[in-house]
């Protein structure tokens, strides 16, 4: 595996640096050593601007390279771009860059989302907050007007928005849900759908929103739980609605002076009541099975039936319940087994229908207080008590959803969701994490059919027309009007169209319609182009969990009957972003942020600005922005500090983003800004060595040439190693991994371990500082290029300053037995370290470490790097004694183990003071490894580990408790000798 670094274009003149390269911005000129003092995010994403990424066709269709084609998931023109986009963008741009570094042929194509409900609602609200106007007030033309309007201003600030996060897309392809193209291609597969009798016209009870007027999806309604009477503010009401209480309402037996009492939470569908239900083996009513019985409709004048079925809940209130089928779906089921009629009740406008007398034309929930009223005068009431219940509401205008029984455009999805099960069942399709196949199959199968109409005004209009000739009406479907009058014509055997009367449906489609095309129809479907052939079917398809049901199993349903391929081979999933206290982010909490804010850093005055600006535009209520205000208060008091693109990028990758919820933490948003100037520092001292050695930094020596002293091969060989893990790592989508890896090559490895063992070579110019130059700079170029997917920013600009790096095999530098003594070296310098803390000993102390090694092997290894060892450690001097010697650390006042092989002394000078501290200290070391070595037995001694445990497992395991005996036993002698 090769990795290829970018042509850094620069060069070197004395103590002077230049920087020269294509920047648009032309050539620079830095000052002394080519970098500023310290890492400024803000100065070098505004020198590294994400210029847009452009291909030509003729590029982009290379048949010498593989491809790696996938689409952003579009954002919904609504506003900004929030954390989660910016997590779902970083992901799939991370993978981006990672395939290109590989030479991959790459299109990763940008869009927006018409988002039909969200974006009519948001405008509607922004109009009625600006003009006090409603969209009924200026007409359906006007309306659509305002929502382009805001569409075009909303889709460059989502533009900006990913730009500025370094979203490296081709927007030479950019798309828009409602484009010409898109047009086109959702008027083709509604139409190719038709004519397969996929889609059809048909009565079924949906989602209805009275506030809308239209039907909405599922994913639209929240189930807001409801604990006894609760008062809830409802869109058209002036004052809240109660909640939370179920009635029982007499039904009198006709002939008798008996009655059945029936429990209700919706009394305001009493009207459309057309049966009383019970379960067949309740002995309550098993008197009245002998002979069919019925029963007096309180305010109909008319017999309803009492019907036996097994469905009714026993315990549900005194169990029997009324049968309303136009507005319940489970009434609907009993209706249809019992051959029921069905009566509605509730209008489009959440009103009662004409022909109910005193409650015609009242609103629902004021017609439930007058039936209660009338219920009560009537002595037909019984009781109103507390009920939890679960109440749907919609997310979009917080209405009371209602049950509606009307006509709707559907897809049948049987047929869909059983092939789109077996793409998943054979590997032709792959989901991470696997566990969500589950899922897949559970949502699909039985798969219910799609209801796709809705009553908007914003949305690709229903491509369906009503033609009536001669009092005959029929549906017909065609990509055009000319279309659909040739089809006409044909219909009724007519030679024109003069005499037919054609109208358009006046619904619009489901936006998640035009969405499960986008795999294709954005890469030129139906047209068949070159580029679509070339990248289609995608390579993956990145987004959140949440909607693997409503937009991925729909692109997969439709790609497959439509262009007969799957849409993509890879599903990665996401998990929801929370904030650092787990909680997801709403508006109600206060803890919702924007990647600007992280980025630039906002004080508190600046977080309740923006939220002033969307109480002006009408986004937010007054309520929610007292909410908001009072939840930044708790979440960021001294507001958000300025953290950089970088440090965004690689925090949200840092957590395994498969996870079903993500929890995003500013402060290591921050923390990762100051690992970046760490890498700054490091690539400054980098650039001054090769000044004071006078070495030419783009010079690039074969490193097999150079004489590479041990630590060298090492820091080579962790760089490999790292390469490698970071490689696979991306294979699988474990971003957390391999940030870790970077982490800990850049932070660990590099900086704090090899970059100080340079030191006194590079500064007594020693030969092999030349050497430890020419590894840094290699090490800092390659390192980069590989951190450059997660942060492209800040590695685009040190790498302006560094070599080019043509090939580095990492397999050819690994030296695991080298790490191996290095780590054991490393472990001995963190205890030293450690130590000298818990005692407080500083330099001015002039602290020598005498270490006693107990094993020759271990001893011979460290020989050569005592000098090292006092540099990671920080003492004056290290003094290496075989354990023959090991009965010196009694005149050590302190002293400790570093692990099985090593105990060492600490020896000062008269400035120290010493206490009885480290008896103490080594006391609790000693329960620690007691401790964690009676876990281990306990383990080894559990019923089944023998036969169960791998025979890998059970040799680390007896290895490691021989180590724990060993230095345990060591630790013992301290003591005593202490």
């Amino acid at each position: 595996m090769n990795f290829v670094c970018r042509e850094s274009g620069s060069l070197l003149f004395g103590k002077r640096f230049f920087q020269i390269s294509n920047h648009k911005y032309g050539c620079r000129l830095f000052s002394h050593r080519g970098l500023a003092d310290k890492y400024q995010s803000k100065a070098v994403e505004s020198n590294n601007i994400n210029e847009e990424y452009v291909k030509c066709e003729n590029e982009s269709n290379k048949t010498d390279q593989q491809k790696f084609s996938l689409i952003l998931p579009p954002p919904n023109v609504t506003g900004h771009l929030h954390i989660g986009h910016a997590m779902m963008a970083t992901i799939q741009d991370v993978l981006v860059r990672w395939k290109r570094s590989q030479k991959y042929d790459v299109q990763w194509i940008p869009g927006t989302d018409h988002a039909g409900i969200a974006t009519q609602v948001v405008v509607e609200k922004m109009l009625k907050k600006v003009r006090n106007v409603s969209r009924h007030d200026i007409g359906r033309k006007e309306f659509l007007d305002e929502v382009w309007k805001w569409r075009e201003e909303k889709a460059g600030t989502i533009k900006h928005d990913l730009t500025r996060i370094g979203a490296d897309l081709n927007w030479s392809r950019e798309y828009f849900t409602m484009d010409e193209a898109q047009s086109e291609a959702v008027k083709s597969a509604f139409v190719r759908l038709y004519d397969q009798n996929l889609i059809y016209r048909g009565n079924m009870l949906v989602n209805w929103s009275c506030t809308l007027e239209s039907t909405i999806s599922d994913i639209e309604v929240e189930n807001v739980e409801v604990t006894g009477p609760t008062r809830i503010s409802v869109p058209g009401y002036d004052s809240p609605i109660t909640f939370g209480e179920i009635f029982d309402i007499a039904y009198k037996i006709c002939d008798s002076d008996s009655e059945i009492i029936v429990s209700t939470t919706r009394p305001e569908t009493l009207l459309g009541d057309v049966a009383v239900a019970v379960h067949s083996d309740d002995p309550r009513y098993s008197s009245f099975r002998e002979s069919q019985l019925y029963l007096w409709h309180p305010f109909r004048n008319e017999k309803i039936p009492l019907v036996f079925d097994d469905s009714v809940d026993k315990d549900f209130g005194t169990g029997a319940v009324k049968i309303t089928p136009a507005h319940d779906k489970f009434d609907k089921e009993i209706a249809v087994r019992h051959s029921l009629p069905s009566v509605s009740v509730i209008n489009e406008k959440g009103t009662i229908c004409e022909g109910f007398d005193q409650f015609s034309n009242q609103k629902r929930f004021t017609a439930r207080d007058l039936m209660k009223n009338e219920l009560s005068r009537r002595g037909l009431l019984r009781n109103i008590r507390p009920h939890n219940l679960k109440l749907p509401v919609c997310s979009r205008s917080k209405d009371i959803i209602e049950l509606m029984d009307r006509p709707q455009w559907f897809v049948r999805c049987e047929e869909l969701a059983r092939n789109a099960i077996e793409a998943v069942a054979t590997g032709e399709i792959r989901i991470h994490p696997d566990n969500f196949k589950k899922d897949w199959c559970k949502w699909l199968s039985p798969s219910h059919d799609w209801c796709i109409s809705r009553q908007l005004w914003w949305g690709h209009q229903v491509p369906a027309y009503e033609c009536t000739f001669k009092g005959k009406t029929i549906w017909l479907v065609g990509v055009s009007l000319k279309d659909v009058e040739k089809k006409a014509m044909k219909a009724f055997n007519v030679d024109t169209v003069a005499d037919i009367q054609i109208v358009q449906d006046a619904d619009v489609l489901d936006t998640w319609f035009s969405s499960a095309l986008l795999p294709f129809s954005a890469m030129g479907w139906p047209k068949g182009e070159n580029f679509y052939e070339r990248n289609y079917p995608l390579d993956v398809m990145v987004t959140g969990h949440d909607i693997l049901f409503f937009w991925v199993a729909r692109m997969v349903m439709l790609g497959q009957i439509l262009t007969g391929r799957v849409p993509f081979t890879d599903i990665l999933l996401h998990g929801v972003l929370c904030d650092a206290n787990g909680r997801k982010m709403s508006k109600s909490l206060g803890n919702v942020i924007t990647p600007e804010q992280v980025i630039n850093g906002a004080t508190l005055e600046d977080l309740r600005n923006d939220i002033q600006k969307s109480y002006e535009n009408g986004v937010l209520s007054l309520d929610e922005v007292k909410k908001s205000i009072k939840g930044q208060l708790q979440l960021f008091p001294k507001g958000i500090p300025q953290c950089g693109t970088d440090a965004l990028r690689f925090t949200l990758c840092s957590t395994d983003v498969t996870s079903h919820f993500i929890n995003f933490d500013v402060n290591q948003c921050h923390a990762n800004s100051r690992f970046f100037n760490k890498i700054w520092q490091a690539a400054r001292y980098t650039i001054a060595s090769h000044e004071q050695l006078n070495l030419k930094l783009y010079d690039a020596n074969d490193l097999k040439k150079l004489e590479l002293a041990d630590m060298d091969r090492y820091i080579l060989s962790r760089l490999g190693n790292a390469l490698l893990q970071i490689d696979n790592a991306l294979k699988s989508y474990n971003f957390h991994i391999a940030t870790d890896a970077l982490k800990r090559f850049f932070y660990g490895d590099l900086c704090d371990v090899y970059l100080e063992t340079t030191k006194k070579n590079i500064s007594s110019k020693d030969s092999g500082g030349a050497v430890h130059c020419r590894v840094l700079a290699t090490c800092l170029s390659i390192g980069l290029n590989s951190l450059s997917h997660f942060a492209p920013f800040v590695c685009n600009e040190l790498l302006r300053h560094l070599p080019k790096i043509s090939e580095f095999q990492p397999e050819e530098w690994i030296d695991n037995a080298l790490e191996t003594e290095i780590s054991n070296l490393l472990r001995i310098c963190s205890a030293i370290r450690q130590l000298k803390v818990d005692n407080k000993v500083i330099g001015k102390h002039a602290p020598v470490v005498h270490l006693y090694i107990h094993t020759q092997s271990m001893y011979d290894s460290l020989r050569p790097f005592t000098s090292h060892i006092a540099k990671l450690a920080l003492v004056n001097d290290v003094v290496l004694n075989d354990s023959s010697r090991i009965v010196e650390l009694e005149k050590f006042a302190i002293k400790s183990t570093a692990g099985y092989e090593c105990s060492f002394g600490i020896e000062t000078n008269h400035l120290y003071e010493a206490d009885n501290g480290t008896s103490e200290l080594n006391a609790k070391k000693l329960k620690k490894l007691e401790n964690e070595l009676e876990k281990l037995l306990k383990r080894v001694c559990t019923k089944g580990y023998a036969e169960s445990a791998p025979q890998d497992v059970q040799a680390k395991i007896t290895e490691k408790i021989n180590k724990l005996k060993t230095e345990i036993e060591s630790m013992k002698q301290l003591r005593h000798h202490g």
